[in-house]
């Protein structure tokens, strides 16, 4: 294998990671998915399985870097184990994609759109693996560098892997026609129907996206006030009892002064289990619940672990009106943040992690009742995971019409995580055509509207409260409507038809020619 080729794919996974960052750069990661599609072209499978490894490694690394802020100034990890766990957590991650795209390329036909829709294919399923399996880990997945592209409009039909899957067949069509060649007709029509496929659904969607915009799904329902308070704590402060009063009084002091109809503190804005904080300040709770128990009054939701050390705890976020008592426990939990995978609780000891081993909460929560609007509170990384949001769809009359998510970025430091995790929230938005409110403790605190447009927003790594407007909406997107009665099993059927067809069985175990 030429050592270029290798540096080429390398080089192109790293430079794609501003695409999840900067609107303005959703092209890079097409373009560099162009170049894996090229380099992988007349690939052995073991070359083409090193190839994809490299790739997918070098692009998780260089998108999910500040785990090792996590891990080494805040956890207390050692830099080198530190380092050491991201480049290993990416490489394992990066095997579907080896393995996947390895075949793919044993399965080569030969024309170039047979060819592109394997590479598709392969992306898809590979992608789902990464986010399903051992609970899941689709950050970078590569639907959300195109939240700011032409092919956000497929968002609400067929979701954030769908759209990766549109993105890698897209691309693989340009590489391909790019590094074929041949001389007589039949090649070079291949090659110019290659690139027109590439060029023009892209063209086609900007055009749509600039002049006629998004189809709608969804209906206006009502208008909210909202308060989102962004309270900036230090991770490395934030549970620290010489830094607990002044944490607890600026977010009491947020939350019952802010003039409007629900104000939303983000996850663990009160970072004490019920019983420590009855120890710590024996009046502070039921002040809150006081203020907000009045009948006419704003209600809040708050982010509290609630339980005790005896009998388990939760992450949770706790619903305060004149109503009846509200929660939401976190259901899908961050491996060795909120709980120990077996066998590796070696490995969690020796970082310094308060409260890290959550109970689960239940699969399909209800809303909270604001104002005749229903808000779906979503804690932290839970919004990576549009096909379990989409649960709560399954029914009109309880739908979300507002979704809210409640985050603590703090673990990351001043990093790229905070505008990726946007880019997320922004993209659930586009998925269900919903608004979602962001509380955060550190940023990025916002509005997002159901077209994924940010339309009010804190500075990160400032301390204030956001009050915008948020209007509600009602009715279901497809994707809404068919992942909250299949979940993603209509995509995992669709990579693997795109990923075999059309190749016999026989000639897929390389028994017959």
């Amino acid at each position: 294998m030429r050592a270029g080729t290798l540096l080429w794919v390398l080089l192109a996974g790293v430079l794609q990671a501003p695409a999840w960052v900067v609107p303005s750069a959703w092209p890079l990661s097409l373009l560099a998915m162009a170049v894996l599609a090229a380099a992988l072209d007349g690939a052995s499978w073991r070359r083409a399985a090193l190839l994809a490894w490299v790739f997918g490694t070098a692009s998780l690394c260089a998108n999910t870097w500040w785990l090792f802020i996590s891990m080494y100034r805040y956890g207390g990890l050692p830099a080198p184990l530190a380092a050491g766990a991201v480049l290993l957590l990416s490489g394992f991650l990066s095997l579907y994609g080896a393995f996947t795209l390895a075949m793919a390329a044993r399965w080569r036909r030969g024309r170039i759109s047979h060819d592109a829709a394997h590479f598709a294919g392969a992306w898809l399923l590979a992608e789902l693996a990464r986010g399903v399996f051992f609970t899941g880990f689709p950050w970078a997945a590569l639907g959300y560098s195109q939240v700011d592209g032409p092919l956000a409009l497929l968002a609400p039909l067929v979701g954030v892997y769908g759209m990766g899957a549109v993105a890698a067949g897209l691309a693989a069509c340009l590489g391909l026609a790019v590094v074929r060649h041949g001389d007589t007709p039949s090649a070079s029509d291949d090659r110019s129907r290659g690139a027109m496929v590439a060029v023009v659904p892209l063209a086609l969607l900007a055009a749509w996206a600039t002049w006629v915009g998004p189809p709608g799904y969804t209906q206006p329902t009502g208008t909210l006030k909202v308060g989102l308070l962004q309270p900036n704590v230090p991770q490395d402060e934030k549970f620290a009892a010489e830094h607990l009063p002044d944490t607890l009084g600026w977010v009491a002091a947020a939350l019952t002064q802010t003039a409007a109809d629900l104000v939303v503190a983000p996850e663990t804005a009160v970072p004490l289990l019920p019983d420590q904080l009855r120890e710590f300040s024996p009046d502070y709770w039921p002040a809150l619940q006081q203020h907000f128990g009045q009948a006419q009054g704003p209600r809040a939701l708050v982010g509290v672990p609630l339980g005790d050390f005896s009998h388990g705890y939760s992450n949770s976020v706790v619903g305060l009106s004149n109503g009846p008592a509200y929660r939401y426990d976190k259901t899908h939990l961050v491996p060795f943040g909120e709980f120990i995978p077996t066998g590796f609780r070696w490995f969690t000891e020796l970082m310094n992690i308060p409260l890290g081993d959550f109970d689960r909460g239940p699969l399909n929560p209800p809303s909270f009742a604001v104002q005749g609007e229903r808000v779906a509170p979503n804690i932290c990384y839970e919004d990576l995971f549009g096909e379990e949001l989409a649960r709560r769809f399954g029914q009109a009359a309880t739908a979300p019409t507002v979704m809210a998510n409640v985050s603590n970025i703090g673990w990351f430091g001043q990093s790229v995580a905070v505008p990726q995790h946007l880019a997320i929230s922004r993209l659930r938005s586009l998925e269900f055509q919903r608004p979602m409110v962001r509380a955060t403790n550190t940023g990025a605190t916002a509005v997002i509207d159901h077209q994924g447009v940010v339309t009010a927003r804190l500075a990160p790594f400032t301390q204030a409260v956001l009050q915008a407007t948020v209007q509600g909406r009602q009715g279901n997107t497809p994707f809404a409507t068919w992942a909250a009665a299949w979940g993603l099993t209509p995509l995992w059927l669709l990579g693997a038809l795109a990923w075999l067809w059309p190749r016999h069985p026989l000639r897929m175990l390389g028994l017959a020619r």
